[in-house]
């Protein structure tokens, strides 16, 4: 049996309410790349959303004390990798795990670029390559509005989420497999749950906020 909370909207809310709650919302884990040359870096974040499809535009939210904002700001590029589920290693890279800064996220795993935009992860479910268009900066973030220039889709169906302070693989396939032997229909209404798997946590997931650095 669970027991709600109630939280006094009478009062201001606290950063720990505000953290609490935002761990209830499921996001797609990605890679925010930006620079050009040895002059890289990028954060894991789950602070992407898209705008509008014509023409298509998306907004990401970067800290401005993450080492990523002053590299997107001069360029004027940035990239939005979307992680398959796996990559953990790359979104615990990404996230500063074992200190890795700048260029040193990215060793390890392929990736490509479309002059004059930012690295894009090769593997990636999607790969988005953006130019800023606008910001808006907010309280501790900027809120970045990027217009799509190009973008790359892969054919994997296995998702890398974050929920409840732990990353999990969401997985098309083995849901579609579950839905066969009770033989629901998998075209329609949308009334299963996928397959969601949680992965092993690390020093690097003890809270994504620690993700923009």
């Amino acid at each position: 049996m669970t027991t709600d909370r109630i939280v006094d909207l009478t009062r201001e809310v606290s950063s720990d309410d505000f953290r609490g709650a935002m761990r209830h919302l499921v996001g797609a884990v990605s890679v925010v790349t930006a620079g050009r040359g040895d002059d890289i870096t990028g954060m894991t974040v789950t602070s992407v959303s898209s705008l509008s499809v014509d023409p298509p535009t998306l907004i990401i939210s970067v800290s401005r004390a993450s080492s990523t904002w002053p590299l997107l700001r001069r360029y004027g590029h940035f990239g939005v990798n979307i992680l398959n589920a796996d990559q953990l290693d790359i979104a615990e890279r990404f996230a500063g795990k074992g200190g890795l800064k700048g260029a040193e996220r990215f060793a390890g795993a392929q990736w490509t670029t479309r002059p004059p935009g930012a690295p894009l992860l090769i593997g990636a479910l999607a790969a988005i390559d953006c130019e800023v268009e606008d910001v808006i900066e907010r309280h501790s973030h900027v809120i970045v509005i990027g217009g799509v220039c190009g973008l790359k889709l892969s054919g994997r169906s296995s998702a890398l989420a974050y929920w409840q302070g732990q990353y999990v693989a969401i997985d098309l396939d083995e849901d579609m497999v579950r839905l066969a032997k009770v033989s629901v229909p998998s075209t329609g209404i949308a009334t299963h749950t996928p397959a969601i798997t949680p992965l092993p946590r690390s020093a690097a997931m003890t809270a994504l906020a620690e993700r923009e650095r």
